[in-house]
């Protein structure tokens, strides 16, 4: 990977000779998707290389030759794109891999299984029904168990032949009947159209369990905007308490409290296209704001309940920054934020991040995302919450935004966990603590309550 992100390659070396060669080559007018980078070496002979690739605007497979580096042939190909690889059969040459917006008028996120031959043909869709799936294999790939669901749907297990996606039996169905009884509700999926009014954004709505529509609730987001991946759950999901990876304060514990909590995958994430993605680069300050605010509007418009005067947002890590950020360049939308353990300022985090998406060599762009820059337009109610041992992004990240707020003479809340981790108050240490601390400042600057 040449430092910046902009090409990649995976090189060849004659072990008699010691010549290199470049077997693969791929580049980008923005980023290669490191983390999603992916190759197989047919039968190991390094004549024939599978591949993944964004090369025309969609992940997808392509079949190159490894003594030229020449593409024989793009495998997949369509507006949709190539999500895991399952398995490959080199002998008969075929590739088992899930895939997300090949069904019209489904989530685009959603997760469908499909067989196809390295020649592009017989491509055969595994997986039916309108929900996301995942697939594992028996070790001869004769059948495969099929565990499918969706956020207002419970999980089914099911045995199918992997031949035709044949069903063999149902193993296990979800049964909510006692969730329900306690009083559990699925989250509302709501789609509306992003910035530039014909691109579709997807996300979740929480209500509290008591939700009256005659009355106004406050809003509040719960953010991660990391391009390395898209974040809102697809399948089912009855607890409200994931983030990038990390558990965080239970959105409905939050809705509970008198709160609209919501959830949102804007542009600059992944899984959709490649120019969806592309406009995390050199941009990391947008964090989808644009995409985010106009959903939140097309949600309060349909839902008078809905109050969007009032709109709070919190997260950790990329989150965390995004949360900043939403009250540094969106004030006239964002009113309180809850930042955990955030990197704030790109430029002192870790390079196999922060690279990927702002390139190399350091660039007016860093500065453009710094909520260290530009701590001095610090508008609304700001709570910054750090673990003292942070080793995934350095503690010192959130003393500098301190530093730089001090300096501005700006009032916010300052929560250091002693020994604590990346995680801290999210997912290990005191919990309960962390916990109650941002209900209670969301409670009084939203809501104005003690």
């Amino acid at each position: 990977m040449k430092r910046g992100f902009g090409e990649t390659k995976i090189i060849a070396v004659d072990a008699d000779t010691g010549r290199a060669h470049a077997a693969v080559t791929e580049t980008a007018k923005t980023f290669v998707f490191r983390d999603r980078i992916w190759s197989h070496d047919v039968k190991g002979l390094g004549r024939e290389i599978l591949w993944a690739s964004e090369r025309d605007g969609w992940r997808h497979l392509y079949l190159v030759d490894g003594a030229t580096g020449r593409v024989v042939r793009q495998i997949t190909k369509g507006n949709w794109l190539v999500r895991d690889i399952g398995h490959v059969d080199d002998e008969k040459r075929q590739i088992w891999f899930s895939a997300s917006g090949f069904v019209p008028g489904e989530d685009p996120y959603y997760k469908h299984w499909f067989r196809v031959d390295f020649d592009g043909r017989n491509l055969t869709r595994l997986t039916a029904e309108n929900a996301t799936h995942e697939v594992r294999f028996a070790p001869d790939m004769a059948t495969y168990v099929d565990v499918y669901s969706r956020t207002d749907l419970p999980e089914t297990m099911e045995l199918h032949d992997a031949r035709d996606g044949r069903l063999i039996q149902t193993l296990e169905k979800g049964d909510v009947t006692a969730l329900n009884a306690a009083g559990f509700r699925p989250p509302e999926r709501f789609t509306a159209k992003g910035r530039d009014g014909k691109t579709d954004i997807y996300g979740l709505v929480v209500r509290p369990r008591n939700y009256d529509p005659a009355k106004r609730y406050p809003v509040i987001e719960n953010i991660y905007a990391g391009p390395h991946d898209s974040f809102v759950p697809k399948a089912f999901w009855p607890f409200g308490g994931f983030s990038g990876g990390d558990k965080v304060m239970g959105m409905q514990q939050l809705a509970d409290l008198g709160f609209v909590v919501v959830m949102i995958d804007g542009m600059g994430t992944a899984n959709r296209s490649k120019a969806f993605h592309d406009v995390a680069w050199k941009n990391l300050a947008d964090s989808g704001f644009p995409d985010r605010i106009a959903w939140m509007k097309a949600l309060a418009a349909k839902d008078s309940g809905v109050d969007i005067s009032r709109v709070g947002i919190y997260g950790g890590s990329a989150g965390g920054q995004s949360t900043l950020n939403a009250l540094l360049f969106h004030p006239e939308f964002y009113k309180a934020g809850v930042a955990y353990a955030g990197c704030f300022d790109n430029r002192m985090d870790k390079i196999d991040w922060n690279e990927q998406w702002l390139g190399y060599p350091v660039d007016q762009s860093y500065l453009d995302a710094s909520g260290v820059v530009h701590a001095k337009q610090l508008q609304g109610k700001l709570m910054l919450v750090v673990g003292e041992q942070d080793s995934n992004v350095d503690p010192a990240s959130t003393t500098q935004v301190v530093d730089a707020l001090i300096k501005a003479d700006k009032d916010f809340d300052l929560l250091v966990i002693p020994g604590g981790e990346h995680t801290a108050g999210r997912s290990t240490g005191p919990v309960a603590y962390a916990m109650r601390r941002q209900y209670a400042f969301f409670l009084k600057a939203l809501r104005g309550e003690e």
